[in-house]
């Protein structure tokens, strides 16, 4: 097989499809940390869509031994309800910082919950068909300077 131009080049970054709870937990891995604008959060019920874009803390690099964020999107499929806790939908320029992304199965499979957990208490939880997700970075990306952490509570949980 011979390498394609640089012109056609897939872009450097992820670009990942969740099509189960396995699927998710990995994608929470990569979204560890990420960074999300109140306001860069859509759902679009006639489309049945949530989407959003912000900033993910690139850990795979971090291993690598670069502090890195980039830029990335991340929507969901057959959304059928969006339910938010404790996120000020009237500040779009507040930012959440995501901990963790599960899936909750449902009653008539393959439908469940998906929940995105924020530090500070926040949530969000969609009320899905099944697991259809794609995550994509989407550039550029930016060297930081620390790597981003927590303090945990008696139980090691993220404290608020």
């Amino acid at each position: 097989m011979f390498p394609r131009p640089p012109s056609l080049a897939t872009p450097p970054g992820l670009r990942l499809h969740a099509m189960d709870a396995e699927d998710l937990a990995l994608f929470s891995a990569h979204l560890q940390d990420a960074l999300l604008r109140v306001g860069d959060l859509t759902f679009l019920p006639e489309r049945r869509r949530f989407a959003l874009v912000g900033s993910r803390f690139d850990w795979a690099a971090q291993a690598d031994g670069r502090r890195e964020r980039c830029c990335m999107g991340l929507h969901f499929e057959g959304v059928k309800r969006v339910r938010c806790r404790r996120v000020a939908r009237e500040r779009p320029d507040a930012i959440l910082e995501l901990l963790a992304m599960t899936f909750e199965p449902g009653g008539e499979p393959p439908e469940g919950v998906v929940h995105l957990i924020f530090a500070g208490g926040a949530s969000i939880l969609l009320e899905v068909e099944c697991v259809e997700a794609q995550l994509c970075d989407l550039g550029p990306r930016w060297r930081v300077k620390a790597c981003p952490s927590h303090k945990l509570d008696e139980g090691g949980a993220p404290g608020s």
